[in-house]
């Protein structure tokens, strides 16, 4: 099974402040726990800057431009109370862009059995016209589209265990059935969306749990709505929203889980993605507060993904 990482210094320099929860730490916690002797045969490659023409089969050009020209000269800009920008921002975001891109070259060529985007910042809040809840560009939409542009793989599934809910990618596809979109996140909790009755054109499924669940409600909502469902779409490419903030340490939301709900949930993955489109599986980093509880969450999805 090869693997790879995606990843590069530049998402480091995203800053977004003081006591900012989506922070560089981040990142130096997930190449920190990747960097075990478990992880030697992972493989890794720098992401290149993405290019502009993929954001805009998500986005408008015009949004585009206002996030660029919205990049401070120096210190912090704030496009709302939680969403900041400093000046490698956008680059940061772009290369994430690329990173996720790139990843689905790598799988739908066959060059690799699956990848993982250590990138930030998120994705997928990120409305067509709107920044929000930390995110710029919807990346996982934008990897789901190159997906379709440049591979012909026509049915994109992406499933989204973050803890909250993905209203970006869920407004981009809101209307597009080629696209399957499945959700467990906490209702009610940031953004306010994702109630079950939330169908779009029959494509997406949305299985909310409650502050204090954990392990048995989160299977049980795979195995009941989300299992079942990927199974009759039959996907071509399977892309996980993979947020870790529904760990129990995680400090903005309530849910229960632990590393090992992580590894369950990735195997269930890689099993539908081995069911339906030989194993093509691209894993997105998305939330995950707490460095412990994200260090020890990425390193049990990553070492799935590398043993099966």
């Amino acid at each position: 099974m090869r693997t790879r990482l995606y990843h590069h210094a530049i998402f480091a320099e995203h800053l977004t402040g003081p006591g900012h929860p989506e922070r560089p730490e981040r990142m130096a916690a997930v190449a920190g726990a990747l960097e075990a002797e478990a992880f030697q045969n992972l493989e890794r490659e720098e992401a290149a800057e993405g290019d502009v023409e993929a954001v805009y089969r998500c986005h408008p050009e015009s949004y585009v431009r206002k996030i660029a020209l919205a990049v401070p000269e120096e210190g912090l800009t704030r496009l709302d109370a939680d969403t900041l920008m400093s000046p490698k921002s956008f680059a940061a975001a772009m290369h994430a862009v690329g990173a996720a891109c790139a990843a689905v070259d790598a799988v739908a060529s066959g060059e690799v059995s699956n990848a993982f985007v250590a990138a930030r910042p998120p994705g997928h809040h990120a409305e067509r016209e709107t920044a929000m809840g930390f995110c710029l560009f919807a990346t996982a939409a934008i990897a789901a589209r190159h997906a379709q542009a440049a591979h012909g793989l026509g049915r994109i599934a992406i499933v989204d265990w973050d803890v909250h809910h993905g209203n970006g990618t869920q407004d981009i596809f809101w209307s597009d059935p080629s696209v399957f979109y499945a959700s467990t996140h906490q209702m009610p909790l940031f953004p306010g969306t994702g109630a079950k009755d939330e169908t779009g054109a029959g494509n997406i499924v949305n299985a909310p749990l409650l502050e204090g669940d954990g392990t048995d409600a989160f299977r049980e909502a795979f195995r009941s709505r989300i299992l079942p469902a990927l199974d009759a779409f039959r996907p071509d490419l399977v892309i996980v929203s993979a947020g870790f903030d529904a760990h129990w340490r995680d400090p903005l939301a309530g849910i229960q889980l632990t590393e090992a709900d992580f590894d369950w949930a990735t195997a269930e993955m890689m099993a539908v993605a081995d069911r339906h489109c030989d194993g093509r599986l691209v894993s997105l980093l998305e939330g995950g507060y707490d460095l412990t509880g994200l260090a020890g969450s990425v390193a049990v999805h990553v070492k799935r993904l590398m043993t099966g």
